[in-house]
């Protein structure tokens, strides 16, 4: 780690605990060279994904990319960054204990909209809207219904 003061990369931790959420270590490191007392935040990492895209390319995970898709989708509504924060952890800690090294791009749509819908319903609709490629209103129309546990009246009838 460097020090961020003469940006050494001799430094010595002086005291190492887990945050509250134990995804994250918080250490206090103090430089060789300078004397520099500083802290630093280290998430605790299970194993490397990677995504597998719909075309077929694999990229590195990138928890950020989550965040920034997240935050997006919450924009302007009643949720805290500290939630936020909570959500993904489980997210990245579930996808890191699934047991594979690649992840398709396809299943953590799947895991995020199911956390998605747990916290609030208009992220869901709107990350929804994204990830499955909304073309016309009755493609929302669909995931309102879905939301609310009702059935589109078209399909009822056709069924009896």
């Amino acid at each position: 780690m460097r020090c961020p003061s003469c940006n050494s990369l001799d430094t010595q931790v002086k005291d190492s605990r887990p945050t509250e959420d134990s995804a994250v270590i918080r250490r206090r490191r103090v430089c060789i060279t300078c004397n520099f007392r500083f802290t630093t935040f280290e998430r605790v990492q299970l194993r490397e994904l990677t995504v597998i895209k719909r075309n077929g390319r694999r990229v590195p995970f990138d928890r950020d990319k989550l965040v920034r898709s997240l935050q997006i989708s919450l924009r302007k509504r009643p949720v805290d960054s500290e939630r936020l924060e909570k959500m993904v952890s489980t997210i990245v800690r579930e996808l890191e204990s699934g047991g594979e090294a690649e992840v398709s791009s396809e299943a953590i749509g799947e895991i995020v909209m199911e956390h998605l819908r747990q916290l609030d319903d208009v992220a869901y609709v709107r990350f929804a809207s994204v990830y499955r490629n909304f073309r016309e209103a009755k493609d929302f129309e669909a995931v309102l219904d879905e939301l609310t546990g009702e059935e589109d009246p078209r399909v009822a009838t056709l069924r009896k």
